[in-house]
């Protein structure tokens, strides 16, 4: 179980960066736009690694044996991802207004990865339900907090947060494949 706990922590970290950019943008209605985020984050960051988990299950029988070197290149590819776009221009920035639209397509991109990342939860012995529920509020929790970071100033933690996030994926895929 504490495999979840560390996965989600590292998978909120891209929704913890955004919402860093959320509450600079945002300082007037901060807990208004924390809620938002920990809602649209929280809810797609859960249910995307659900339809990555039952693609995992699906793909089973074609790469059984291969399973874990699978997950280890997918949570490479997205530690990866998350430690370049920790060091280039983010996203938000070009934002001007933040509406409903807009927050449902940043939880959309910012859990794309944690879709991928699905995949390797079918290698552990867990509930998956009660691993979603994991993600989910962890990623609600760290993007609620990350809004009022960002709304006193935190510009400096934004690409600390996606370091530390692809970093710890990363771990996660050699542990799989070494275990």
């Amino acid at each position: 179980m504490l495999e979840v706990f560390v996965l989600a922590f590292a998978l909120s970290m891209d929704a913890f960066a955004v919402s860093i950019g959320l509450g600079i943008k945002n300082k007037l209605e901060v807990k208004t736009m924390a809620l938002k985020a920990g809602l649209f984050f929280g809810i797609f960051q859960a249910l995307m690694p659900f339809l990555g988990f039952l693609g995992g299950i699906g793909l089973r029988e074609y790469i059984q044996g291969y399973d874990k070197v699978v997950a280890f290149i997918l949570l490479l590819l997205i530690g990866g991802k998350m430690l370049y776009e920790a060091f280039n221009e983010n996203v938000e920035e070009e934002i001007t207004q933040v509406t409903n639209k807009i927050l449902l397509t940043l939880a959309i991109a910012t859990s794309l990865d944690a879709m991928a990342a699905g995949y390797s939860l079918h290698l552990f012995p867990i509930n998956i339900y009660l691993s979603l529920f994991i993600i989910g509020f962890i990623t609600f929790i760290i993007s609620y907090i990350g809004v009022y970071v960002g709304s006193r100033g935190g510009e400096k933690y934004e690409s600390k947060a996606e370091i530390l996030g692809g970093v710890v994926l990363i771990l996660i895929g050699f542990k799989i494949l070494l275990y």
